[in-house]
């Protein structure tokens, strides 16, 4: 209950402009949802990347899970303990990219304006409630067979916040759909979401990409049997996608879980105990970027382990793209 107390104290000091947010001189676009766990920020946040790909972009995350603290820029050759796990992917799937974590989004926006080449564009990365920074344009995502419009807030609920905080955004998008979805059905959601007539309303669709090898020399054959292992808040679909093609036994770590050397152990020992011939591990990106620090211990050495990169679309995509746009 206090916390709910506390969450309501807060944004009503920001509402009322006792608590003051800085309004950056470079564009930003805060990615964000209101409920704890997954709701598919980070490929909507590559989606955007792409996006803005003719601009000097930047993309500036919290860098949940990380051990360090403050400012600091990602390489390719840091680590998940260095820069995070999301980051981290993000960077070395875009090396041009300005990677950049920092609990305090308005310093690390100083910092990045710092720069000898400051960003034209800065994507605030899961920043919804990040207050202190005034966004240029603000993205809510809520997932299709979960939206926040169920939930109730903490600890009664798994919202970060109450559901009235969903004002604030200028486009909510509904994550995770079928790949149809009716006139009818998109009218429903605004209905259920109690969204304003000005915040704009979109649907966007899962697509998982081919496994790729973790380790170089490796290729990709379909295979019968699959140890999944995740570290994911949702690893449901995933479970569900590769069950059209073949067995699949999961170990289910938590969300955002640094691998260990025992785990490791775990993973091998479980993959080797499938009698059949024809298996393999099977990751997402995310976990895929925590394993690899984990496996220089020799454990996974040998092992064909691969991951699952996913991408994301929208139902209205030049709608979606104009709309965004216009903002930035």
């Amino acid at each position: 209950m206090w916390y709910a107390v506390g969450v309501a104290l807060r944004n009503m000091l920001y509402s009322c402009g006792i608590k003051k947010s800085d309004s950056p001189n470079i564009p930003t676009v805060c990615i964000g949802n209101l409920r704890m766990g997954g709701t598919g920020k980070t490929p909507h946040t590559e989606y955007l990347v792409r996006l803005f790909s003719d601009r000097r972009t930047a993309l500036l995350s919290r860098g949940y899970g990380r051990k360090s603290t403050g400012f600091v820029i990602a390489e390719e050759e840091s680590t998940p303990a260095q820069v995070g796990d999301e980051p981290l992917m993000l960077k070395r799937r875009f090396p041009s990219l300005t990677v950049a974590v920092c609990e305090d989004r308005a310093e690390g926006i100083r910092r990045l304006a710092q720069l000898p080449e400051p960003p034209e564009l800065v994507l605030l990365d899961d920043a919804y409630q990040h207050r202190k920074v005034k966004s240029t344009a603000t993205i809510l995502l809520t997932e299709f067979s979960d939206p926040f419009s169920d939930d109730r807030i903490l600890p009664f609920g798994n919202l970060r916040e109450f559901r009235s905080g969903n004002n604030r955004a200028d486009i909510v998008v509904v994550t995770k759909c079928p790949p149809a979805i009716s006139l009818r059905k998109r009218e429903k959601y605004r209905r259920q979401l109690h969204l304003q007539s000005s915040q704009q309303l979109f649907f966007s669709q899962i697509s998982y990409l081919p496994p790729q090898p973790l380790f170089e020399g490796q290729e990709w054959q379909p295979v019968k049997n699959v140890l999944l292992v995740t570290g994911i808040a949702h690893p449901a679909p995933l479970k569900h996608h590769l069950e059209k093609h073949c067995t699949v036994r999961h170990l289910d770590f938590p969300d955002h879980h640094s691998f260990t050397s025992e785990d490791c152990r775990h993973i091998a020992n479980r993959f080797n105990a499938i009698k059949e011939e024809s298996k393999a591990i099977v990751t997402t990106e995310k976990d895929a970027m925590r394993m690899l620090g984990a496996a220089s211990n020799g454990q996974l050495t040998g092992l064909p382990i691969f991951y699952i990169p996913i991408s994301i679309h929208f139902t209205d995509e030049d709608t979606f793209d104009m709309a965004i746009k216009k903002f930035v």
